[in-house]
């Protein structure tokens, strides 16, 4: 008959078995690559200082009036998104932070604000100021004199009848959440619509540069050439890119929010808000989108709706 012996293992022998275990459980833990790597080893870093315009808790995304980022851009006001969930339970609008501008164009934000420092709370006794130019809602477009792709002068009397959005660019936009996705909006939405029987005549996209120095007619009808992908040659009849002076392009800008100006330390760049309207056939806004986080989809609804509503 076959014995079997019992070992019996001192409490001490356990007990080391027992830091062992956890010992490896950690070190193999600590060797696993980190879950939330947002910056790649090529991303830029800048000091940033503003102040709190608006917050959206929802999309993490902050509304800031930033001092001059030196070395990157110029002193103004446009939406940053913020990844750390701690801030939205004390960022408000009048807050004073300190942060760090990472700059990842590998990365899905583009552009983003961590190591967030609140150093003054918001006064909940001083209103913060609103953009009146923003509030435009039910007013007539002012007319303007631009000049499309094309070479052809048009104006917002051109548009008279039909549901219109307007958008602004300039073609040396380095951002892929700025011009470049206004522009992929524009050009995808002009393609579905080249193939909708009943809304192809009624709809109007329009892009204008605020970069006449450089986009001229010819230069916009490249860039949008290749946004509408293989046309030969490219239709420009529901969307369509148009420059005009600065003093034109400015009028048009004031009277939507936008705000734009060159880059002190980079004269081809220039730094911007982002503003796209829509307006109805009787050539009233009806809608502003003041960010990015709008679709074609939802523009497309926006502008079939200023269709269906009854002449005023």
């Amino acid at each position: 008959m076959r014995r079997y012996e019992i070992i019996q293992i001192s409490p001490f022998v356990d007990m080391r078995i027992h830091y062992l275990i956890a010992f490896l459980i950690l070190f193999f833990v600590g060797c696993q690559p980190a879950a939330n790597t947002s910056a790649s080893s090529n991303a830029k870093r800048y000091p940033f200082v503003g102040k709190i315009v608006s917050v959206d808790k929802i999309a993490k995304k902050a509304t800031i009036a930033h001092e001059e980022v030196p070395g990157y851009m110029s002193a103004m006001t446009m939406e940053f998104p913020i990844h750390e969930d701690w801030v939205w339970n004390d960022l408000a609008p009048g807050a004073e932070i300190h942060a760090e501008l990472v700059v990842d164009n590998t990365a899905k934000d583009p552009f983003w604000l961590e190591k967030i420092g609140i150093v003054a709370a918001a006064d909940p006794n001083k209103p913060v100021p609103t953009d009146d130019r923003f509030a435009q809602i039910g007013k007539p477009v002012p007319d303007f004199t631009l000049t499309n792709q094309d070479g052809k002068r048009i104006s917002i009397k051109d548009f008279q009848g039909k549901a219109l959005a307007i958008t602004f660019i300039y073609a040396k936009c380095p951002l892929p959440d700025y011009c470049i996705r206004m522009s992929t909006n524009f050009s995808d939405l002009a393609n579905q619509l080249k193939n909708d029987a009943e809304l192809k005549d009624k709809i109007r996209l329009l892009s204008i540069s605020f970069d006449p120095e450089n986009d001229t007619p010819a230069k916009l009808r490249s860039y949008g050439a290749g946004y509408l992908g293989n046309q030969n040659p490219p239709d420009f009849s529901i969307w369509q890119l148009a420059v005009g002076s600065d003093d034109e392009v400015r009028k048009m800008g004031d009277f939507f929010g936008l705000d734009y100006k060159t880059d002190e330390n980079n004269k081809t760049q220039i730094n911007h808000n982002l503003r796209t309207a829509v307006i109805g056939p009787d050539g009233n806004v009806t809608k502003m989108y003041a960010g990015n986080d709008w679709t074609p989809a939802e523009l497309l609804n926006e502008l079939k709706a200023t269709l269906a509503a009854p002449p005023k």
